[in-house]
């Protein structure tokens, strides 16, 4: 009896994983140098995230939709009547013909804000698909159905020359820098080629026929376009 009261009493083993184990380890993580910065940075961004929900702000969607028009037998992009050509060198755009009050519209351009009389009269006829389209540019013609020079509406360089083009006729086009180019159609005799510098007024060829306008007669089509994006020519010329 006497024994087993003096036997001595055991120290109480410490658990792995214990409390003892765990304050070890949370001292071990917390010496580590990273430790520290990278609370103060988690910190940070949960502070940020709070104060940007708490202001309301959201990110800007931005949606883009893609609407075509098929114009003179080319895939172009629909008018875009808010569109605004910034003019290179100051010059401002004249009428491509030496005298405009002699002609006569033939066919006029596709206003998107013209009363519905306007808009169904400035409609094409695509023969090949059988559907009216938008007409981007504008027509003009002499009374008498004959032809006429045609001039450079702005000073540029000849990017495109195009003979016999099976529903436009003839093409010529000028590119004026800053995205903008007027393009000329339904000629003959034309008398510049690709790379030719040429300065607003200069003959370029004379006006002619297309299949696609072939009702018309004798007629100049003439638009102009910026950054790909058709505009109305009478919005670009100061009469």
């Amino acid at each position: 009896m006497n024994d087993q009261n003096n036997k001595p009493k055991e120290t109480p083993k410490t658990i792995p994983g214990g409390s003892a184990a765990k304050s070890k380890g949370l001292r071990s993580l917390l010496a580590k140098k990273w430790v520290t910065p990278a609370a103060f940075m988690a910190a940070a961004a949960i502070i940020v995230t709070l104060m940007w929900l708490y202001r309301g702000e959201q990110p800007e969607q931005t949606t883009t939709a893609t609407d075509t028009e098929v114009s003179q037998g080319n895939e172009t992009t629909k008018p875009a009547d808010d569109t605004i050509a910034v003019m290179a060198d100051g010059e401002e755009m004249q009428w491509p013909v030496v005298d405009y009050d002699k002609l006569e519209v033939a066919l006029q351009y596709y206003d998107a804000n013209g009363t519905n009389e306007e808009k169904q009269a400035a409609m094409v006829l695509q023969t090949n698909t059988s559907t009216y389209t938008a007409h981007v540019g504008l027509d003009l013609a002499k009374p008498d159905n004959t032809t006429f020079d045609v001039l450079a509406a702005l000073s540029g360089k000849v990017t495109h020359v195009e003979k016999g083009h099976p529903t436009n006729g003839d093409t010529v086009e000028i590119s004026h820098g800053n995205g903008l180019v007027t393009i000329y159609q339904s000629l003959s005799d034309v008398t510049v080629k690709e790379g030719d510098e040429v300065k607003q007024g200069t003959a370029i060829a004379k006006a002619g026929r297309n299949d696609l306008e072939k009702d018309e007669g004798i007629h100049l089509h003439f638009e102009a376009r910026q950054n790909g994006k058709v505009l109305n020519p009478n919005d670009l010329i100061k009469e």
